[in-house]
């Protein structure tokens, strides 16, 4: 089904609802909405972070310990 289809289709169901039904519906629809946004701003965070240098410090970290650091060598 179409887009628009399926949106008429619910229209029609949710007309014939109480209205205390209808406030469920609404309720539910603005949590859907807020989870997209929720989502969108999520992906885009990580995007950003990504694309920024701003934690390329942790990539170019040294090693703080060589072998002449050891006092006794497994073989």
């Amino acid at each position: 089904m179409s887009r628009e289809i399926l949106i008429e289709n619910a229209i029609g169901k949710i007309k014939l609802l109480p209205e205390s039904k209808i406030q469920e519906i609404n309720d539910f629809v603005d949590f859907l909405l807020f989870k997209i946004d929720e989502e969108i701003t999520t992906e885009n965070i990580q995007q950003i972070v990504s694309e920024s240098s701003s934690f390329d410090f942790l990539n170019e970290e040294r090693e703080l310990y060589n072998e002449s650091d050891l006092k006794i060598r497994f073989k």
